[in-house]
């Protein structure tokens, strides 16, 4: 797990330097956005870490996954002018984070004390491992990978909506309608996904909470509907979702790869390595989580290995 971090660590370094310095150079209204945004985003990174170590609820970046995205790219579009595209854009991702935030908000994930609210489970196995279970070690993990590392992450994958102020930028055209509507429907994907998983845990606890049999609940994770396609269903569609709003920057340059391209590979590898955790923990919980991973394949509907 150690090395997995600082792979991710060294990438969120390296990656954004060679995408900065690839395809076309940012102008001058493109750069003074991208300051300006950064600097919002470093005052959200040290308010995850202050508020994440007085309450020792590391969960502060979770909280704000959902939000943040909203805001810089509102940010963005506001101070560059407002043209249809990004209006475009930030309407999509408004309406990615308000579905998000409110399916996160019913697993207790908010509370009137914004500070508090459920830490994410993950959070606390890790927490125990040998290296990270000194509480020094921990603090600079807390500051580096989960506040540095995923709020670096979370700008970068909004980024792209910088590239609606390119010089030579097309007015709306037909791939920006198309990208729209795969979006939304990247976007109901993660929502069924969501409902599902919660509707099978709901009523897995109503029964063991009743004392009922648990029948097809058995077992402990849900393996049907689209969990029964794809093992992360809400993760594939998360990632696609970002790589759909880089591909709007495509649109607007007509570059395949440039530089708003690092925080979608950067997600790519964040949730590889997020589900290797996740299915860690749930074959150590679940007998039958390990027969699960041999016949449904992870993010794709097929198995392409």
């Amino acid at each position: 797990m150690l090395q997995t971090i600082l792979i991710l660590i060294f990438t969120l370094i390296v990656v954004p330097i060679v995408s900065y310095n690839y395809g076309t150079p940012l102008n001058e209204i493109q750069e003074i956005l991208l300051y300006e945004s950064a600097l919002i985003a470093l005052a959200v990174t040290t308010y995850c870490f202050v508020i994440g170590e007085l309450t020792r609820n590391v969960s502060q970046t979770d909280k704000l996954w959902s939000i943040v995205p909203a805001v810089y790219s509102w940010y963005i579009t506001i101070q560059g002018g407002m043209n249809e595209r990004m209006i475009l854009m930030s309407v999509l991702v408004t309406i990615w984070a308000l579905r998000l935030s409110l399916n996160f908000a019913r697993r207790g994930g908010y509370s009137l004390k914004f500070w508090e609210g459920e830490e994410d489970y993950r959070w606390e196995v890790l927490r125990q491992r040998p290296g990270l279970n000194n509480k020094f070690v921990w603090t600079l993990f807390n500051l580096f990978f989960i506040c540095l590392y995923q709020q670096g992450l979370i700008f970068m994958f909004t980024v792209p909506i910088l590239a609606g102020l390119a010089d030579a930028a097309p007015a709306l055209f037909w791939a920006d309608y198309l990208l729209a509507a795969v979006f939304l429907g990247l976007v109901v994907m993660e929502g069924v996904a969501d409902q599902q998983q919660w509707n099978f845990q709901t009523e897995k606890y109503r029964r063991i909470n009743a004392g009922e049999d648990l029948g097809e609940y058995a077992h402990g994770f849900v393996r049907t509907g689209l969990w029964g396609i794809m093992r992360h269903p809400n993760y594939m569609a998360e990632q696609s979702i970002w790589v759909c709003f880089y591909l709007f920057s495509v649109a607007c340059t007509g570059e395949w790869i440039n530089g708003s391209i690092a925080g979608s590979l950067l997600l790519l590898i964040l949730f590889r390595s997020s589900s290797d955790f996740s299915e860690e923990i749930s074959a150590e919980k679940y007998p039958e989580y390990k027969e699960y991973q041999q016949k449904v394949p992870r993010f794709l509907p097929i198995k392409l290995w």
